[in-house]
Formats: structure tokens, sequence, C-alpha cells
């Protein structure tokens, strides 16, 4: 039985480091450009598997050198891959700055994850404990994968990053809904409690708060989780870094709560160094901390 499907993008990240933003109009140096693999679904999956779980990613690339860079990336990382279709369009990128306190800036060009229909879906839930969807691919896939995880018996997890409007039945067919607390924002309105998150449906929610924690919403009641003090270096993909240790934790059976703690620490670790997939801690470095 698979431990974790996930459902989601696969990107190149270009990543450039810079003293500050561009405004509008406005060019500024940075320094020289790193390739590295990523893409929510991507690094959730790469996440996951770092952790010991036995993972598969169902998403899209190109025949190019970015699609087989992120090949590459989830084979070394123990990541199945016989889900992940080669499609007629460019592999997704991410255009990415970061700034000297660790802060990113992400633009992504979709690509091949625009490809991503739903009916890539059919079959691919049998005999699968957690399944996490992920956007930056068609809504309509999220939606469809949302509904036969759930029809299949598995656990569903979104990860609603960006933010989407979906449909009733998609929110009511969640185990978790997954947000950090600027689309927390977004979903609920501004100044909105984010204990209200279940008022949309969920039967749990847990919104990440970046070097805060999380907070834990289900019907019992909210719990806050702290995070270690860490120095970051970069934060991207910090969110899916957590997301990924979520599942893989879920997957074993613990309460979510337990789940988030350990999600917390694994997202900690990540910030501490360069890059997305490259800086999510394995197992045992984790258990030696």
């Amino acid at each position: 039985m698979t431990d974790v499907l996930v459902v989601g993008s696969a990107n190149a990240d270009l990543v450039v480091a810079a003293e500050r933003r561009p405004g509008a109009g406005e060019t500024v140096l940075g320094g020289d450009t790193t390739v590295l693999p990523g893409g929510k679904g991507a690094n959730t999956a790469v996440a996951a598997a770092k952790l010991g779980a036995d993972v598969a990613l169902l998403g899209a690339i190109g025949d190019d050198a970015y699609g087989r860079l992120l090949t590459e990336s989830l084979h070394g990382a123990g990541v199945r891959t016989e889900l992940l279709r080669t499609v007629d369009r460019p592999t997704g990128i991410a255009y990415i700055t970061v700034t000297p306190d660790g802060e990113n800036s992400i633009l992504v060009s979709p690509g091949a994850n625009s490809a991503l229909e739903p009916d890539a879906l059919d079959g691919a839930f049998a005999r699968v404990k957690v399944v996490v969807a992920s956007m930056e691919i068609p809504l309509p896939t999220v939606e469809r994968a949302v509904a036969a995880a759930a029809d299949a018996g598995a656990l569903v997890l979104l990860n609603l990053s960006p933010v989407a409007e979906l449909a009733p039945r998609t929110l009511a067919a969640l185990d978790v809904l997954l947000v950090n607390e600027h689309e927390a924002a977004a979903l609920l309105g501004s100044g909105v409690a984010p204990g209200k998150l279940l008022d949309l449906g969920p039967r749990s929610a847990v919104v990440t708060l970046g070097a805060r924690g999380a907070l834990v919403l289900t019907e019992d009641g909210a719990t806050e989780i702290a995070a270690p003090r860490v120095e970051p270096v970069d934060t991207t993909g910090a969110g899916d870094a957590f997301t990924g240790a979520l599942a893989a934790a879920l997957a074993t059976g613990v309460t979510l709560e337990t789940a988030a703690r350990k999600a917390v620490r694994v997202a900690a670790i990540s910030v501490t160094r360069r890059g997305a997939q490259p800086s999510y801690p394995s197992a045992a470095e984790l258990e030696g901390r």
C-alpha cells in the first residue's frame, strides 16, 4: 500500500539572490542563477519520501532538461514516478528572488502542469493511505482528485496554495485543509478568526504561521504549536516541507496534532538551508536533533 500519493506540480526553480526586490520599472542586479528542482507537488513528495514514507507523485513534466532534472531529484529521494506524465509542454518554471532575510518572491510559469487533466487520475487512488493535493495544477483536476481520494477511503489533505475558490462539496470532502495565515485570511476575510475555517466544511484544518509555528483546528478546539528558533537562510519550499512531513506522519496513524509537531520541526530545518528539495531533512537527521 502507498503511504502518500501527491497530486500536484513539478517545476524547475530558477533562484537569484538579491539585496532587495525590484520595484515597478526598476532593474536590480542579483547574484548567479541557481537551478534547483521544485514545484509544490514535487517538493511535498520529496519531503515525505526523505522521512521514510512510500511516496508517489502524480504530475506532468516536459521532455526537456528541466524535466530530467526533476525526475532525477525525485528518484534520488525515493519518490515513485510511474504516475508522472511527460507531455508536449515545457516543464514548469518558478522564478525566485531571495533577499538577505531569507524571504522570497516567486513567479510561476506552469507549463506542463497546466496539461494535467482530470482523466490522468483514473485508477490512481486504490490502496493509498494519504492523498495530498496542491494547487499550481488545473482546478478541475484538484477537485476530481479530492473526490476520487475520498471515494477510495484515503485520508485527504489539501494544501490550498495559492488560494482558489473551491466547490462546497470539495471542501466538505477534506480531512485536512492546510493553509498559511495569509491564505486563511483570503478564505475567511481579514480579521476573521482562523477557527472559522471548519465552517467551510473540512473535518480539520492546519494554519501555518511561519516562524511562529502552526495552529491545529479540530472539532475539539484549537492547539498552537510553537516552532523552534532558527536563523533563516532561504524560506523557499518551507511550506511544502511542512506539507510533506504532515502527510508522512499522518500515514503512520498519529493524530493531526502529533503530525503537525513533526512538520513544524521539518520546516524549521528546511529554512536554514538554500533551495527547496535539497534543504529537506532525512528521517535519521530529524531524529538526531
